[in-house]
Formats: C-alpha cells, sequence, structure tokens
C-alpha cells in the first residue's frame, strides 16, 4: 500500500525558551525563562541540537519553539 497523499504531519512541541515569564503556562515541553536574547538564542541551539529538534522562532512574541514531527 501507498503512503496517503492528505496525510499532515503532526509536531510535537519540546521545549520553549522565552524571555517573558508570564508565558510559562505549563504542559508536557521543556519551558524555559532567558535573561537575555543572547542567552535565548544559545540555549535555543543547545536543546535543538540536544533532542534533535528544529527552532521555530514566533515572529509575534520572539519566543523559540523546538518542535519535532511526530509519528
Amino acid at each position: 500500500m501507498g503512503r496517503e497523499s492528505n496525510v499532515n504531519p503532526n509536531y510535537d512541541i519540546l521545549a520553549l525558551i522565552t524571555l517573558d515569564k508570564d508565558r510559562i503556562l505549563g504542559g508536557k515541553q521543556l519551558s524555559l525563562l532567558a535573561h537575555n536574547e543572547e542567552e535565548q538564542k544559545e540555549m535555543t541551539a543547545d536543546i535543538a541540537k540536544a533532542l534533535k529538534g528544529e527552532i521555530v522562532r514566533m515572529k509575534t512574541t520572539n519566543d523559540y519553539l523546538i518542535i519535532r514531527a511526530s509519528k
């Protein structure tokens, strides 16, 4: 059998790295509070590499998400 053409990948949010403590709400993802933008970017890159995830920057909040396609 072939793969269905209308299958959309689902993503798991592995981590949220933010500068605003009010955006840490809970859930199963790792939520981290960075002190400044440089620390935020370094933390994001290190964690994404360790978890083998993709980095997504949210334009509206300047937060970073680390996601991975779920199976």
